[in-house]
């Protein structure tokens, strides 16, 4: 992709309301752009940072043998009053009545929703245990939207939902979620740690929340919950057993909040001078930086580099009329992890690679950039 070509509208000075690193970030490299409070538009640079991790959780999900699904934003009140939840989550839940005159919701979670759709397909234990998700938008009236992303009105969520037999089968199933979790959170870069929590209006008898480092001190990214079975009892999810008896399904409900984990990841990787993305999650892995686009030679090779890898990594070049310190100054900014800096060394054919996590640059030759670029990826892979 070329700079000039593409979208990603960089600024100095972060809007006033911006209180947390990852929110001043977010808006200076371009990441988002505030609608409403609490409501934001990811820019370009912003939604393939969000996929990156989406993708991410999704390849973990599948290898616990999870099995995804997609489940409405919109919900009917009836379901919610069946699990005795209509009253408890109280203002911060979004409803309408719609033009039939039955009370509607936008899902701030949808463990009533699961229920629901695993009463009308699941009776016996030959069927268990399972592991449902998914990746959808959920929305939350916060009394007070802060932290930009972190704490919004409209999120996007991985959460899912394990079914088993009994108590066993349950802690079975936490305890692979909980390990998957792990891996999630280490991949995308992101220093956590494990804590037990309220389980809040989910319910359940125990739960564990994942919380990131960062300046925010709220940078819960993920929680777990060992619901057994509060809802399947009050919504009749029952499974037949080996003797022929009825039994409640035992039940486990696991989040992540993927658009939180993207600010959580600039908490933990940021300096002076901007972000600092992990190499898997980075919206591009190496940025092209022609010095002089007035120099034919400087022009050409940047060209003939920017072909080369583009075919085997996501590869950004800016090829902007702009000075070398404006260039430098917005690579810093919005963090892409290998710069490739096309110079006055060329005439030397040689290039200079900066490493953004440790500030430094290397000196590679014009003919070894391409395994340059393969070592560095495997080594840190």
């Amino acid at each position: 992709m070329k700079w000039s070509k593409y979208f990603i509208p960089t600024m100095k000075v972060p809007p006033k309301d911006a209180e947390t690193i990852s929110h001043k970030l977010m808006f200076r490299a371009g990441l988002i752009q505030k609608l409403a409070s609490g409501v934001y538009s990811y820019l370009p640079l912003g939604l393939k940072v969000l996929k990156n991790v989406e993708n991410i959780v999704r390849e973990e999900m599948n290898k616990a043998g999870g099995i995804e699904l997609l489940l409405p934003a919109l919900q009917p009140a009836n379901l919610w009053k069946e699990s005795g939840r209509w009253q408890k989550m109280g203002k911060d839940m979004i409803t309408f009545i719609d033009r039939h005159g039955r009370e509607m919701l936008f899902g701030p979670t949808h463990e009533e929703v699961i229920v629901n759709i695993v009463r009308q397909n699941i009776n016996s234990w030959k069927q268990l245990p399972i592991l449902l998700y998914q990746i959808q938008t959920k929305f939350r009236d916060e009394i007070r939207p802060r932290f930009g992303v972190i704490r919004a009105r409209e999120f996007l969520m991985k959460d899912a939902y394990s079914f088993d037999i009994d108590e066993n089968g349950l802690e079975n199933s936490y305890q692979k979620m909980k390990e998957t979790y792990g891996k999630i959170f280490t991949k995308c870069g992101l220093k956590f740690t494990i804590r037990e929590a309220d389980s809040g209006v989910i319910g359940g008898k125990f739960s564990e929340e994942f919380v990131a480092e960062g300046e925010c001190a709220e940078l819960e990214v993920g929680h777990i919950f060992k619901l057994g079975i509060e809802y399947s009892k009050k919504m009749n999810a029952v499974f037949v057993d080996k003797e022929g008896k009825e039994k409640p399904i035992v039940m486990g409900c696991y989040g992540i909040g993927i658009s939180r984990i993207v600010a959580s990841i600039i908490e933990g990787n940021n300096d002076k001078n901007g972000i600092i993305w992990p190499f898997t999650v980075s919206p591009f892995h190496i940025l092209i930086v022609p010095v002089n686009l007035e120099e034919n030679l400087i022009r050409n090779i940047s060209e003939k580099i920017y072909l080369n890898l583009n075919e085997k990594f996501e590869v950004l070049m800016d090829d902007r009329e702009e000075s070398p310190g404006v260039k430098f100054s917005d690579a810093d900014l919005i963090g892409i992890p290998l710069w490739i800096v096309v110079g006055k060394k060329i005439k030397n054919q040689k290039v200079e690679i900066k490493i953004r996590k440790e500030n430094r640059f290397v000196e590679v030759d014009l003919e070894n950039i391409e395994k340059w670029v393969f070592d560095f990826t495997n080594k840190i892979h």
